[in-house]
């Protein structure tokens, strides 16, 4: 464990609020603050949000340690109540994350845009999602795919986060920006900088630390490809997108850094946390890499089960923009209204056996992983594509992906995943 790890489990211990390691049922429901950082890196929050769904589906929690009052909407049903009703429920106003920043260090960006914002800079940049696209794109995946599996080693222990699940979709987003290729490590140390919380994961040590090394090192990089693409013939990148489209190409270099940032993030965290929690799922449920093996065609309903599996991003947060009813709660005007996606794809209610991984599930798709609505993820169709391609790929040379050893999850509320996966692999014994 490291030492920030070892740090946050011993403030979590001495501090009485703290419910990580605790009973869901011996702490009272008026004093549950889920979004606590320690229940997220040692993944053990299951029981308080199974209880959260049964007793109190949408809670409030009025002494956070980590964060301001908040709601938590923690059932399919209500989640997709607050996501059916921007008008009511506001990205724009306090942001998406629970963890509300100081205003001097607001990014704008379209996923925290309301509407008509919203919807105009979102349509700059989808074209290169589109089917078309895709399909043009695929091919570079799959090539991409067969490259780093081969490059693996055979013969001993490595960590499948690093040179697998970041590699591959790091060299997916340069190609979606046309970014230098010998540079992409950078897109990944951005998106975990971009997404940092100073006093939890160690990434940086302030958030001034992190707004300097978003505006003097990443922005100044993507300034030099704007400039170079804004003075040539549109193309499919998005950088081209934002610089020709007519209701992006004169945003501030604040809003041109907060869309980057959104781009980046969603382009590398959310594949790559569900590259590594498949292999994960598949070892935890063994007879489901057997049906997979003997039938290698169930990838296409696997892909959406390992997104709702893994859910890696685990909420999204409103502003209340008037009084209202939610789930018979009421919430108040300027209330923050935190939507658990990560508990809605355990609600029973909505999703039979929602605990198990089944590969081949009768709705695979219905999940909140992408979130509803609005701002329902533009990328969801390159994801999957993404995570059928590698285990198309994987499929062709592995016998199995193995997990050897504890995996280290991440230490935030936000993006959940791994840092460290240690594998081994069983190559197809040839005939």
């Amino acid at each position: 464990m490291s030492k920030i790890a070892e740090k946050l489990i011993k403030n979590a211990e001495s501090d009485p609020r703290s419910m990580y390691g605790k009973d869901a049922d011996s702490i009272d429901l008026r004093d549950y603050d889920i979004a606590q950082s320690a229940l997220f890196h040692t993944n053990s929050f299951w029981p308080f949000f199974d209880r959260m769904r049964d007793e109190a589906p949408v809670h409030y929690c009025t002494d956070s340690i980590e964060n301001a009052p908040y709601w938590s909407v923690t059932t399919y049903k209500e989640i997709m109540e607050v996501e059916s009703h921007p008008e009511i429920y506001s990205s724009e106003v306090g942001g998406v994350s629970i963890r509300v920043r100081e205003e001097k260090f607001n990014r704008p960006n379209f996923i925290g845009m309301d509407e008509p914002e919203h919807g105009k800079q979102r349509k700059a940049v989808q074209g290169v999602v589109a089917p078309t696209n895709l399909a043009k794109l695929e091919p570079i995946i799959r090539e991409r795919c067969a490259s780093i599996l081969d490059s693996l080693p055979l013969d001993e222990t490595f960590n499948w986060v690093d040179k697998v699940s970041i590699e591959l979709t790091t060299q997916m987003l340069a190609t979606l920006f046309d970014f230098p290729f010998e540079e992409r490590r950078n897109l990944t140390y951005w998106s975990d900088v971009a997404t940092s919380a100073p006093e939890i994961d160690g990434i940086v040590s302030s958030d001034e630390e992190r707004e300097r090394i978003l505006w003097e090192e990443c922005l100044p990089a993507f300034t030099k490809l704007w400039n170079e693409r804004v003075n040539a013939p549109p193309s499919f990148d998005l950088i081209s997108m934002l610089a020709h489209g007519k209701d992006t190409r004169d945003m501030d270099p604040a809003t041109f850094l907060g869309n980057l940032t959104l781009l980046i993030v969603g382009g590398n965290d959310t594949t790559r946390n569900s590259i590594s929690g498949s292999v994960l799922a598949l070892n935890e449920f063994p007879e489901q890499y057997d049906k997979l093996r003997a039938n290698p065609s169930l990838v296409s309903t696997m892909v959406p089960e390992i997104i709702r599996w893994q859910t890696p991003l685990t909420h999204m947060a409103r502003t209340a923009m008037e009084d209202t009813i939610l789930g018979g709660q009421q919430i108040k005007k300027g209330d923050r209204v935190v939507m658990w996606y990560v508990s809605g794809n355990r609600d029973e209610r909505m999703i039979e056996q929602p605990y198990e991984f089944i590969i081949d599930r009768e709705k695979p798709r219905q999940h909140l992983s992408f979130g509803f609505g609005i701002h329902r993820c533009m990328g969801n169709r390159l994801a999957e594509m993404q995570l059928r391609v590698i285990w198309e790929e994987i499929l062709k040379r592995f016998d199995k992906v193995e997990v050897v050893g504890t995996p280290v999850r991440n230490k935030s509320t936000f993006i959940k995943g791994f840092s460290e996966l240690p594998v081994r692999l069983h190559p197809i014994k040839k005939q």
